[in-house]
């Protein structure tokens, strides 16, 4: 069973076993594949350089649009724009963190420096975020009701598995959270 992360004298340090670790690499690797632009990069030298994308849209899937919010509220032609100007260097920095994390998955025992532990994070909240758009979680009372499915017994369709893979990675999450924390000088 797995260890939550810890600060040690080694970094940031986690044992996962190797089920749990080959669920984190399809996870990851789920997500790369959602947040894979359709269209190739733009012919435009600049225009790849910056990260622009004309032909951005804005996604029709529930679970991408989490991922890729409309950072323009309340008008629709300038979150377009605003899309096609950012969207496709977001996708590169997601794909690159989640790229990292699976790399970060060789061993059971894991051992993260600081730059790798903000990868695994940012990993991990984007499959959090894929997770909890499938599972519809909109409420308090939507998580309260996905977090009281902790045993794998307990799941009885796809819906609680997922559940139980959501509530997996968000302990996950929060124990690393709390030891980057740890890393920050004492006030």
């Amino acid at each position: 069973m797995a260890t939550g992360f810890k600060l040690t004298r080694k970094g940031i340090t986690a044992h996962l076993e190797p089920g749990e670790r080959t669920l984190l690499r399809g996870l990851f690797s789920d997500v790369i594949t959602m947040l894979t632009p359709d269209t190739p990069a733009h012919t435009d030298p600049l225009a790849a350089m910056v990260g622009m994308d004309t032909s951005a849209e804005v996604p029709r899937d529930p679970a991408l649009l989490r991922l890729l919010p409309d950072a323009v509220h309340g008008n629709d032609d300038d979150a377009l724009e605003f899309r096609r100007l950012t969207e496709r260097s977001l996708r590169e920095g997601k794909i690159g963190s989640l790229q990292a994390a699976s790399l970060a998955l060789e061993s059971n025992q894991m051992h993260l420096d600081p730059e790798q532990a903000r990868h695994f994070a940012q990993a991990l909240n984007d499959v959090r975020l894929v997770l909890g758009s499938r599972l519809d979680l909109r409420t308090d009372e939507d998580a309260e009701a996905l977090h009281s499915i902790t045993e794998p017994g307990d799941a009885e369709d796809v819906e609680q598995y997922l559940a139980l893979v959501y509530n997996f990675v968000t302990w996950l999450q929060e124990t690393l959270m709390k030891a980057l924390l740890d890393t920050l000088p004492a006030r």
